[in-house]
């Protein structure tokens, strides 16, 4: 009798436990998915980028899981906790930095679009021929930007509202500056053609000051990278050198949390020399 009632608390123990577990779980992934994953969604939607939720979930489960074996096949159980974690936000981080270097290329490709809208306007052009003009000419992702931009003006949209929809999708500083001058100009009026070479020309500038930049703070980048590098370079040699001396440290809880503040203290050392050197204009 007391060993049935004792294996019937104990199976509802586990159940009632096991519920709390999946209600948890179930909450952080809907979680996860507004966040992340719709935020993703929605980047990648801005890049012109279309992707199905489910397909953005299924390949961060599958970095996942492929990193964290391959870690533990090649190195050990740590290293296979830490590459899992960064194998399920590793898309999410690539999906951030095509996006940066989508932002990047179109700065680069508004320089030259704003001075051919600028003489557009002395040609006599419209701003809206102006833009269509331009979105002929030009290459992704600007063509495709200032063409989602015609077409919502020829579906009725506002042009003021359009240009801040195609602003707010694009997540560009230059093209926030152009937006703003842009509907001040047309409420208060001005020379949209002396503006727009304004702009250029101060957007032109602000790329040679940040590639100055670049070059008097690229060497102070490689010493962190060198100094960063060291430890596991060193690591490696000794390894390489003396396995007797490394290999206890590797199979050791001391020689585990000891690898573990070493990889911190590396990583803080790599985001402060980055903080330093980063110079934003």
């Amino acid at each position: 009798m007391l060993p049935g009632i004792v294996l019937l608390l104990v199976t509802g123990s586990v159940f009632f436990f096991s519920l709390v577990i999946f209600t948890v779980l179930a909450k952080a992934y809907e979680q996860y998915q507004e966040r992340y994953v719709a935020k993703s969604m929605n980047d990648l939607s801005d890049m012109f980028l279309f992707i199905d939720p489910r397909q953005m979930l299924v390949l961060n489960i599958a970095s996942m899981c492929l990193l964290g074996i391959l870690s533990y096949i090649i190195f050990n159980p740590i290293l296979c906790v830490g590459a899992t974690i960064f194998g399920f936000f590793l898309p999410m981080l690539l999906v951030k930095y095509y996006r940066k270097r989508r932002i990047k290329k179109f700065n680069v490709q508004l320089v030259d679009a704003l001075q051919a809208m600028a003489n557009a306007f002395k040609a006599g052009l419209t701003f809206p021929q102006a833009v269509e003009h331009v979105a002929r000419e030009a290459l992704p992702p600007l063509s495709q930007e200032f063409g989602l931009f015609v077409k919502e003006m020829k579906l009725g949209v506002p042009m003021e509202e359009a240009l801040v929809n195609m602003a707010k999708r694009v997540g560009s500083d230059d093209l926030e500056l152009v937006v703003v001058s842009t509907n001040i100009a047309r409420q208060l009026g001005g020379n949209m053609a002396e503006m727009f070479e304004t702009i250029s020309t101060v957007i032109r500038e602000r790329f040679r000051l940040e590639g100055k930049i670049d070059a008097l703070t690229s060497q102070g980048k490689l010493q962190g990278w060198i100094v960063a590098s060291m430890p596991a370079v060193l690591g490696m040699v000794l390894n390489s050198m003396r396995p007797d001396l490394m290999e206890p440290m590797m199979n050791h809880l001391f020689g585990y949390i000891l690898v573990t503040l070493i990889a911190i203290m590396e990583i803080l050392g790599i985001l402060i020399i980055r903080r330093i050197v980063n110079i934003d204009i």
